[in-house]
């Protein structure tokens, strides 16, 4: 495959990486103007709106550790970001499922990683609170969504067995 194609390919994804951003920060930002922190606002059973701000990684991890977790997670959505973006450079045209996967990935990662370095606390904003009775999944956001469904979509391609195909 010639380089220009190559660059044609990736740069689909990378818009795609982009609008996903857009989306993410775009509802952050609803979210905020709409919504007061920690009170629910119920949309359907079992689910809320529930504006809340998350200095750590997923389910809170290392939340209360100081301050230093947001530069480290900062560093990781860095690196996992370029390493994502090098592996996208090598999928060929051909593929999807995996860019795919990849790209939801990236977005999130993207999305999350303006929170981290613009908000003064470092805190990623989360707004989703899914819910059965009294017990509640750690609120989310678009991004966490998206890299969730994303992980899921590259396990599945591994489990397949599709990585050879798909440029793993």
């Amino acid at each position: 495959m010639s380089d220009a194609a190559r660059r044609s390919g990736i740069l689909g994804w990378l818009v795609l990486a982009a609008v996903l951003v857009g989306i993410d920060q775009g509802s952050k930002l609803a979210a905020e103007q709409l919504l007061t922190a920690h009170q629910p606002v119920a949309v359907l059973p079992s689910l809320n709106l529930y504006l809340t701000y998350n200095t750590g990684a997923a389910f809170s991890f290392l939340s209360d550790a100081g301050g230093w977790q947001r530069w480290l997670f900062a560093l990781l959505s860095i690196g996992v970001s370029i390493f994502i973006v090098l592996w996208l450079r090598r999928i060929p045209s051909e593929q999807k499922w995996l860019p795919c996967a990849l790209t939801l990935v990236l977005g999130g990662a993207l999305g999350n990683l303006i929170d981290r370095i613009f908000r003064a606390n470092g805190g990623v904003v989360d707004f989703i609170d899914v819910y059965y009775g009294t017990w509640h999944w750690p609120a989310f956001n678009v991004a966490d969504s998206a890299i969730s469904i994303g992980a899921v979509m590259l396990a599945w391609s591994a489990i397949r067995g599709d990585g050879a195909k798909d440029g793993l």
